[in-house]
Parts: structure tokens; sequence; C-alpha cells
């Protein structure tokens, strides 16, 4: 059975930068592709990016020049590497894993942008 696993998420005050991680286990990694996910207070679910299995990756605009998704295969993690973060980019993270029918979808770590 796949699971993936996000982590860390924390507080950061504005202009910050933090480093999320997606680790996952139980799939054969290199062909899934990897989404980043985030859902703020009172919202609905907002995409943030994608990393395909090709390292192909497309991003919202909302993270366009600030945040960076990244694969490493050999350590069956994905990254997202969030910069000059702001208190709208306040949220919960997740990631998933998906390829053809098949999907996981970690928990969430949680990302407190504030001073």
């Amino acid at each position: 059975q796949g699971q993936v696993v996000e982590s860390g998420g924390g507080l950061v005050q504005p202009g910050g930068s933090l480093r999320l991680s997606c680790v996952a286990s139980g799939i054969s990694f290199g062909t899934y592709a990897i989404e980043w996910y985030r859902r703020a207070p009172g919202k609905q679910r907002e995409w943030v990016g994608t990393i395909a299995s090709t390292d192909f990756t497309n991003y919202a605009e909302s993270g366009k020049g600030r945040f960076t998704i990244s694969r490493d295969n050999s350590k069956n993690t994905a990254y997202l590497q969030m910069n000059n973060l702001q208190p709208e980019d306040t949220a919960t993270y997740f990631c998933s894993a998906h390829v053809a029918m098949d999907i996981y979808w970690g928990q969430g770590t949680q990302v407190t942008v504030a001073s």
C-alpha cells in the first residue's frame, strides 16, 4: 500500500522561506507525478504546482517566481521550496502522488506566515 507523508511546515515571518518535503513509500516513485496543493482556513483547496515523472514542472500563478518543485527519485522524495512567503500563503499544504487512476494523498503540513 502506497503512502506519502509531508513535512517541513512551520511558522515563518513574511519574506521568509520554507522547504516542504513529500516522502513516498510503497510505490514506484519515479513513475508518479507529484502535485502540491494547499487549503487556507475557510477556503477551498488550491493547486500549487506539479512535477511530472519527466521532471517537467508547472505552477499556479500565485507561486510563480517564488515556489520551486523538485524531486529526488533516489530518496522517493519531492520538495516544495517556497521563498518570499506572505501571510496569504498561510495554509495546510498537501502533496499527492498519482499515475493513471492510482493516487495517494498525505495528511498535510501546516505553514503559517506571520510576523
